[in-house]
C-alpha cells in the first residue's frame, strides 16, 4: 500500500514562489513515476507535472511549463514541485500522484489527500 502525504501549500502573492513536497511510504519508490494534479475552485482536476522513476524524464502541462519544476529525491522517497511566478489562476488543491509514467497524466494509481495553494492578486 503506497501512501502519499503532501506539504508546503499556503497563501502567496502573485509573482511569488512555493515549493510543495510529497513524502511516499510503502512500495518501491524508485519503481514508479510521480506527479502532481491540481483542482482549481469549481473546476475539474487537471494534470500539472510528472517525473519518471529515475528522474530522467519529466512532462508538464502547458499552463505550468517554464514556471514549475518537478524533481525527486529517491533517497528520501520525496517528490517536489517548485512553483515560480505564481498567478491567481494557479490557485488550487494540489495532489501528489504515483503510478506508470505513460498513464500518469490520465490514470494515476496512487493519490495523496492534497494541499491548498492560494495565490492572491
Amino acid at each position: 500500500q503506497v501512501r502519499l502525504v503532501e506539504s508546503g501549500g499556503g497563501l502567496v502573492q502573485a509573482g511569488g514562489s512555493l515549493r510543495l513536497s510529497c513524502a511516499a511510504s510503502g512500495g518501491s519508490f524508485r519503481s514508479y513515476a510521480m506527479g502532481w494534479f491540481r483542482q482549481p475552485p469549481g473546476a475539474e482536476r487537471e494534470f500539472a507535472a510528472a517525473i519518471s522513476g529515475g528522474g530522467g524524464s519529466t512532462m508538464y502541462a502547458d499552463s505550468v511549463k517554464g514556471r514549475f519544476t518537478i524533481s525527486r529525491d529517491n533517497a528520501k522517497n520525496t517528490v517536489y514541485l517548485q512553483m515560480n511566478s505564481l498567478k491567481p489562476e494557479d490557485t488550487a488543491v494540489y495532489s501528489c500522484v504515483g503510478g506508470s509514467y505513460q498513464r500518469l497524466p490520465y490514470d494515476p494509481d496512487y493519490w495523496g489527500q492534497g494541499t491548498q495553494v492560494t495565490v492572491s492578486s
